[in-house]
């Protein structure tokens, strides 16, 4: 081919060649946003259980929603209703009209026990019998296998049930029978089911502490010693399982007992108090995982 033909097809292939090398390559696709799964952990701690409503109220309207709830004792009834898919008025207003003859069936020939069938049949009547896996939200009751001594999370089945038996106080309710097993309060191995938040999925565990604290107090008497040992190896159970949680609310419950129930208008308070304090922590601690997680997701992206 003459030379005079040859230049103009060269110039042609290589101004080709010049537009293909500089076209512009897109950015790398973005990872997904990131959500964690957020879960709340219910303490034990009978009437002073009504702080928990407290607690709700004030996540809720700082616009943190739980994804999963644990509960124990007190905690799993007010987080059983919850995860049925109650606001935190509605739990309210069902703690307003709570009749607590209701729930306490004593019966004589066993020693005085409280049975807990009316207890089981309370929550059931207010779930419309849904078992615990139809709930809204993922929910775990824990309660104690009285032959074993081994922590139980109930995930499944009658959710009455599986409260009545995580709130069995030992020596107040009989224990529960379930499946050939006998069980107590979740309260004697996990005051505060961080660890079952955990098992349900959370990322993040908001727990609420509401168990007795040592009052100081020098007991003369058997029953005050015994009393107050109890309540001392209850906290370091308690402290234990609470440093495995993201955040730890702790209402201010001094003054109410676990058997004063009228007092839950001020046990609600105190809850609520003491969550409006906690909100910037857990806002701040969630921020920090979310920049983590996103961080590691970039990270690993193609």
């Amino acid at each position: 081919m003459p030379l005079r033909r040859l230049l103009p097809l060269l110039a042609t292939l290589l101004l080709g060649a010049c537009t293909h090398a500089t076209k512009p390559v897109p950015p790398p696709a973005a990872p997904p946003p990131v959500k964690l799964k957020i879960g709340l952990a219910l303490g034990g701690g009978a009437a002073k259980g009504f702080a928990h409503i407290g607690v709700i109220k004030m996540l809720e309207a700082s616009g943190i929603h739980p994804d999963v709830v644990a509960g124990t004792s007190a905690g799993s009834v007010v987080g059983a209703l919850y995860a049925s898919g109650m606001d935190a008025f509605a739990l309210q207003q069902t703690a307003f009209g709570l009749d607590e003859a209701k729930i306490r069936d004593v019966r004589l020939f066993s020693g005085g026990l409280v049975q807990g069938q009316a207890l089981q049949d309370y929550v059931n009547q207010l779930l419309h019998k849904q078992p615990i896996e139809q709930l809204k939200r993922p929910f775990a009751a824990v309660a104690t296998e009285l032959e074993t001594g081994t922590r139980t999370v109930f995930v499944r089945g009658n959710t009455g049930r599986a409260v009545r038996a995580s709130s069995s106080i030992p020596g107040v309710f009989e224990p529960v029978e379930i499946h050939g097993k006998h069980y107590v309060d979740g309260g004697v191995v996990s005051p505060i089911p961080v660890d079952a938040a955990r098992q349900l999925g959370a990322d993040f565990v908001i727990a609420v502490d509401i168990s007795a604290m040592p009052d100081g107090s020098n007991p003369q008497d058997m029953m005050g010693i015994v009393g107050q040992s109890i309540t001392i190896m209850g906290r370091q159970l308690a402290a234990q399982e609470s440093a495995r949680a993201d955040v730890v609310i702790r209402p201010d419950l001094r003054g109410i007992g676990p058997t004063d129930f009228e007092q839950k208008n001020q046990a609600i308070l105190e809850g609520e108090k003491a969550a409006l304090a906690a909100i910037p922590a857990i806002r701040t601690k969630l921020a920090a995982m979310v920049a983590a997680h996103q961080a590691a997701a970039a990270n690993v992206a193609p």
